[in-house]
């Protein structure tokens, strides 16, 4: 049994749609596959409506969060959520809440950049954009793509979207023990991603780790493309230290990163755990 728990669609910074983003899975070989867009279940609804016969579909999302590193400062982490309540008062009101900053953020950094005459505007982007999508510089690096400022999303990043420069705008992040919190609260099953992806900046310890597991965090993604064998074995013996679940992944955003989907998988074990943990929703199952 072959089950990826992180991938995004369009519905957040994916070049899949949901409906193609199910297709996808079903055509890699893929039993189960979790819908994780960042900070949303705006893909739900079109995922299940698509969802091919003999595919589950695992309803979650990626949130966005900040954290302690356990050095002395903070840092930017990922909470998968799985299997919570959409409608939840809390989940509601913080889902609003980010999608209104993130459209705020991006305007701001497209108008700093097109000022320095890139030929971007943020007006025309967020136009472009639906209300339930949580905008993000990955759009942005998609539409200097598109105006050959650059040749893929990957350079735009490199290149412009850093947050090394005077473009960047900092954002206020969901701590993350609110963030554990609220998913608990609505029923559902917390899995910190890539938690030791150290090419992608900060990350957090294992004194951190520690203390999200004592606040109810359910689990860690161990395999992931960014984690290289020390990582994975480190994960690896906290989850055990700490009684968590251990999760494998392939991160999938269509193409705007390299990985195809099913890259990395889960141990059918841990989707049943997660599957018997959750209270707020229930898995799908393609007909």
């Amino acid at each position: 049994m072959r089950i990826d728990l992180h991938c995004h669609s369009t519905a957040s910074d994916g070049t899949d749609s949901p409906a193609e983003l199910v297709a996808a899975a079903a055509r890699a070989g893929l039993d189960a596959v979790a819908i994780t867009d960042h900070d949303t279940t705006a893909g739900w609804a079109d995922a299940e409506a698509a969802l091919p016969p003999g595919l589950t579909l695992v309803r979650g999302a990626e949130l966005t969060c900040v954290s302690p590193d356990g050095r002395g400062g903070r840092c930017t982490v990922h909470l998968l959520a799985y299997l919570f309540d959409p409608e939840a008062e809390t989940v509601v009101a913080e889902y609003a809440r980010t999608r209104a900053e993130r459209r705020s953020r991006l305007h701001t950094i497209a108008d700093r950049m097109a000022a320095d005459g890139y030929p971007v505007d943020g007006d025309t982007l967020l136009a472009d954009l639906p209300d339930d999508v949580p905008a993000g510089r990955p759009h942005l690096a998609q539409a200097l793509v598109r105006a050959g400022v650059v040749s893929s999303v990957t350079e735009a990043f490199a290149s412009l979207l850093h947050g090394r420069n005077g473009y960047y705008v900092p954002s206020r992040r969901t701590p993350v023990l609110e963030a554990i919190e609220m998913i608990k609260s609505a029923g559902g099953v917390t899995v910190l991603a890539h938690g030791f992806a150290h090419r992608r900046g900060p990350t957090v310890n294992g004194t951190v780790i520690a203390e999200l597991a004592e606040a109810g965090m359910d689990g860690l993604e161990v395999d992931h493309p960014d984690h290289d064998r020390r990582a994975r074995a480190a994960l690896r013996t906290l989850a055990t230290r700490h009684n968590l679940l251990t999760t494998g992944s392939s991160d999938y955003h269509g193409t705007n990163k390299t990985t195809p989907i099913g890259a990395e998988t889960t141990a059918p074990e841990m989707l049943t755990e997660i599957a018997a943990r959750a209270t707020g929703a229930t898995l799908v199952h393609g007909r």
